[in-house]
């Protein structure tokens, strides 16, 4: 509420018994958004600092300042030696001009998101701004005050207003007033007097009080939310200096607050969405055929399969119904049992995995929500300084997080005797690894003249990769091509540096201009513990 036009209204005239007669002896910048005036009288200083950064407009006014000897630039050279004549709070707004007796004027345009300063040399001069590139703001003037009534007729019109919330009436005020029990629909007499009630409280302030409300510092005529300190009503300049360095030392630690429980929750939510996910697919595995059931019942009825046979209806004698197997015309039914073990085995994997996934899953819930009430419990972080203790304590520090987002990479990931193996997941995202991921000096490897992915050894200085790290890579190509149920597949390995992509080539198409190939069986990842 420091830039409400009620707090305005009373600062603007205790500034014109401070400032009246007094010049402009500097205006200059040594931060982003911010301009300082310092004013003299020929014995005593007088600074104004504005905060013209989006986040938090102010008008800071401290007891000294002083200038840095670099980074700082001049501003509003026309300004200096100009005296103040007045100032004063435009009506029903948030801007406060200072007028000085040549006629020119400095106007702080205090609103949330576009805060500016507008100097002009006389009324009709072209404006000067701070913040050029709000450019509308060369246009800004005050809006003409309402007439005072003057009349029975009129003061009754006034007060029939008086039901709805007057425009400045925003945020502090309006919340002050429906706890109070105001209610539009209600009746206008009730409506009426509570609005006058808070006004009165607005037009002539017994008290300033510093609030704490949705974690945030706040000035206010009202006594709203946790209040921090009650200050007299009679001493705008000294509440705002005051309030203003306490709001800025505050503003970390509440923003870090703010941006640590938005961290908690995202966590909480992802977790519990990942669960879910994955108790549904475990669900799935549960209720449908398994692949080592088709198999036993294949293996079971393999002297009534007829060759080339595309089906075949047996009897299921785990339930004693019938059921309709599918087969391939060019595949021995004994090598397609054989596939659906080695299926029925990923299966099972899956399922201890996913289960896995769940119990980690659901830790995390309750680890995010767990922090998220310490966060409204624990006293020592009400200040910073525990906050970010508490915070690296339990691995939430942003800077390690953003690191280890930046190191993610969109691939299939494994790791074998310290060196990283990468997998490419399709066309698009094999030309991703290969053209911008991959170094020149790493192993790339294909399974040979089939699609498939492209696999990359990342090259570590000063050690060659050992033949078995290369024929793992290799199964993995094999694995994640057309060549995947091959007894053997030839695999394509070379150094990246030999890779090319032609001009006009489809994605993941590539030409490789030197190679050896090592004959490998392709190796299903899930049955090593490497797979990431």
């Amino acid at each position: 509420m420091h830039t409400n036009y009620y707090f305005l209204r009373q600062l603007a005239p205790a500034l014109t018994e401070r400032l009246r007669g007094y010049r402009v002896a500097v205006c200059f910048s040594q931060e982003k958004d911010e301009l300082v005036v310092g004013l003299t009288n020929g014995t005593s200083e007088f600074w104004l600092k504005a905060q013209l950064g989006a986040t938090f407009p102010a008008l800071a006014l401290p007891e000294t300042f002083q200038r840095a000897r670099v980074n700082s630039a001049d501003l509003f050279p026309d300004m200096l030696g100009q005296q103040v004549e007045t100032v004063a709070a435009w009506p029903q707004d948030r801007v406060l001009q200072v007028t000085f007796r040549s006629g020119a004027r400095l106007v702080f345009k205090l609103y949330g998101p576009r805060p500016n300063a507008i100097f002009r040399t006389s009324p009709d001069a072209a404006a000067q701004l701070f913040q050029q590139k709000l450019v509308a703001d060369a246009d800004l003037r005050p809006q003409p005050a309402p007439p005072a009534p003057t009349t029975k007729s009129e003061q009754s019109e006034q007060s029939a207003v008086q039901t709805k919330l007057p425009p400045p009436l925003a945020d502090l005020p309006a919340r002050y007033l429906r706890l109070d029990g105001y209610d539009a629909a209600a009746a206008p007499e009730t409506s009426a007097r509570l609005v006058n009630q808070v006004l009165a409280q607005l037009e002539k302030p017994a008290h300033y009080y510093l609030t704490q409300l949705e974690g945030r510092t706040r000035l206010s005529l009202l006594p709203l939310g946790d209040v921090l300190e009650t200050l007299p009503g009679d001493d705008p300049v000294a509440a705002l200096r005051r309030f203003v360095p306490m709001a800025l030392g505050r503003r970390a630690l509440e923003m870090e607050t703010k941006q640590l429980r938005q961290l908690l929750e995202r966590r909480a939510d992802e977790a519990s969405a990942a669960a879910a996910h994955a108790r549904q697919r475990l669900h799935a595995l549960a209720h449908e055929a398994g692949y080592r059931h088709t198999a036993d019942l294949i293996m079971a009825n393999l002297h009534d399969i007829p060759a080339g046979a595309t089906q075949i209806e047996v009897v299921d004698f785990y339930t004693n119904q019938p059921k309709l197997i599918k087969l391939k015309r060019t595949e021995k039914p004994q090598l397609t049992a054989e596939n659906l073990y080695r299926k029925g085995k990923n299966q099972q994997i899956e399922e201890r995995q996913l289960a896995e996934r769940i119990t980690r899953r659901e830790t995390e819930v309750l680890t995010a929500l767990e922090r998220l009430e310490e966060m409204d419990t624990l006293p020592a972080l009400a200040e910073l300084r525990g906050l970010r203790t508490w915070r690296k304590q339990h691995g939430l520090d942003p800077k390690p997080a953003a690191a280890k987002a930046g190191a993610e990479l969109p691939f299939k990931v494994f790791e074998d005797r310290g060196f990283t193996i990468l997998v490419g997941r399709n066309a698009a995202n094999n030309d991703l690894l290969t053209q911008k991921y991959a170094h020149k000096d790493d192993l790339w490897l294909h399974a040979k003249d089939v699609t498939g992915s492209h696999v990359v050894i990342r090259h570590k200085a000063g050690q060659p990769v050992p033949e078995p790290v290369v024929e793992h890579a290799a199964q993995l190509a094999g694995w994640f091509s057309r060549r995947q149920h091959d007894t053997l597949c030839p695999v394509t390995v070379t150094p990246k540096k030999y890779v090319r992509k032609p001009k006009g080539a489809l994605p993941g198409q590539v030409v490789v201009e030197r190679e050896r190939v090592v004959l490998v069986k392709p190796g299903n990842p899930f049955d090593g513990p490497d797979g990431l």
